[in-house]
């Protein structure tokens, strides 16, 4: 993944979270649901944004890393 100098809205994240939750794991969305009930700094909100982008469009082992990655930060917020 690069690295992107943007900063993304709650709204933004939201928006891609829905784009791509067919694609996730279904363990994951109460995960996303807690996520989005509650406020996160912008850097928190940039990387879920970045786990979250093309996830589709990823290899079966980056998928994996990103999954992993997502569940660390949002069982730890």
């Amino acid at each position: 993944m690069s690295e992107c100098k943007l900063d993304h809205s709650h709204e933004e994240v939201m928006k891609k979270y829905e784009q791509q939750k067919d694609y996730l794991p279904s363990d994951m969305e109460p995960l996303f649901q807690q996520f989005f009930d509650k406020e996160h700094t912008q850097d928190i909100l940039n990387e879920v944004f970045h786990l979250l982008k093309k996830y589709d469009l990823s290899s079966v082992d980056e998928k994996n890393e990103r999954e992993n990655r997502l569940n660390l930060v949002l069982k730890n917020l």
